[in-house]
């Protein structure tokens, strides 16, 4: 097994794994418009991919909770109906890093705000799901609506334990203030990639930032 400073590996998904921005949009403009909401400025898609839904619905788009409760719905539906891996990539050079982190021993799982099922469903498109021990997800049912960050890496790493798996130096690669917020509480450290969705000053409090996959393998398996 490879020396590394870190005994598991938490990945965030949307901006960190995988680019699903081209189908993401479409899906906006339509809820937007059943609301009577103005469409969304394409450069403003941004501050839409990270963060829960829900959230967005009710902070960016101003709406009241119940009426988030029911775009988040609606949202999920097309998202069902157009396949969850349909306009999506996965970052160049990441499955190669992700690879390299399960060959050099390292556990590996998600902790993604995305629900679980539509990880499951790209991961499974792009034949990434065998790299991880475990998987996991914002809820898919109306329960993880509210599940932040700090929810879900909390579920990602009880899932972990239970697996087996040494939890007690993990480390979250993620693009988003979120991620390092919701990661704050639980005492996991974040390396920041900058290839996602992260505004200027988003990676304060992250313990690295890194531009590129090769940069970020250097700090995961340093002695690799």
């Amino acid at each position: 097994m490879a020396v590394s400073p870190y005994t598991c590996i938490l990945w965030d998904v949307d901006g960190t794994i995988a680019d699903a921005s081209a189908g993401i949009l479409p899906r906006l403009i339509q809820v937007f418009a059943e609301f009577g909401l103005p469409e969304p400025a394409p450069e403003s898609l941004s501050r839409w991919i990270g963060p829960p839904m829900f959230e967005s619905f009710r902070d960016l788009a101003g709406l009241s909770e119940e009426d988030a409760h029911r775009a988040v719905r609606e949202y999920r539906r097309l998202a069902a109906r157009d396949g969850y891996a349909a306009s999506v990539r996965i970052y160049p050079g990441v499955a190669e890093a992700l690879r390299t982190v399960k060959a050099a021993g390292i556990p590996q799982a998600t902790a993604s705000s995305k629900p679980e099922n539509q990880v499951f469903a790209i991961l499974e498109h792009y034949a990434l799901l065998d790299d991880f021990v475990i998987v996991a997800g914002a809820l898919p049912d109306a329960s993880g609506l509210h599940d932040g960050k700090e929810a879900v890496l909390r579920r990602a790493l009880h899932r972990l334990a239970d697996a087996g798996v040494d939890v007690s130096r993990p480390v979250l690669i993620g693009d988003r203030l979120h991620d390092i917020e919701g990661a704050a509480p639980l005492g996991v450290p974040v390396i920041f990639v900058t290839w996602g969705f992260g505004e200027a000053g988003e990676s304060a409090g992250s313990v690295a930032e890194v531009a590129t996959p090769e940069e970020l393998l250097r700090i995961l398996l340093p002695h690799g």
